[in-house]
């Protein structure tokens, strides 16, 4: 890309085109929520937005809002935030039983081959029950009802 068409950007070291990707658009969402949060009059925006579009330069575009507030990421909901935590705790449930499980069959391989035959598959036992643990709490959501983390609460000794 030669000059005429770009602006050389320091940061990264080339040249671009500040009309490629959504640079304008990105101002244009700044600028609409500026608007809606009342920090912009409708002619204000309007001004500001017609100079997104006519920009050539990142530097115009960084103009147009360097005197708004940077933009707030949303919080997900505390539904979302929930199922992320079931989520997580079930992988980690589900790698601790893998874990355990690996160990259980090793010693029992171990013990089966130094006795010189098989013995009966006790691994199984821990392995079934803790299964249909994992599967219970899949299917139920975890019984944490309140959504909280069990690990804020205090005990009943308040420690």
């Amino acid at each position: 890309m030669g000059a005429d068409q770009g602006v050389w950007h320091d940061r990264i070291g080339q040249w671009i085109d500040a009309r490629v990707g959504r640079g304008p658009e990105a101002i244009a969402r700044r600028l609409r929520t500026a608007l809606d949060e009342g920090r912009l009059s409708i002619v204000e925006f309007d001004e500001r937005l017609r100079r997104a579009y006519a920009s050539t330069t990142f530097g115009e575009l960084q103009s147009l809002v360097a005197d708004l507030p940077e933009p707030v990421p949303a919080m997900p909901s505390p539904e979302v935030v929930k199922q992320e935590r079931h989520k997580k705790k079930m992988v980690k449930e589900w790698r601790d039983w893998a874990s355990v499980t690996f160990i259980l069959v090793a010693i029992w391989a171990v013990t089966s081959v130094a006795s010189d035959g098989p013995h009966f598959f006790w691994p199984m036992i821990p392995m079934d029950i803790w299964a249909a643990v994992n599967v219970a709490s899949m299917i139920s959501g975890g019984g944490d009802k309140d959504g909280g983390d069990k690990k804020d609460k205090k005990s009943h000794f308040g420690h």
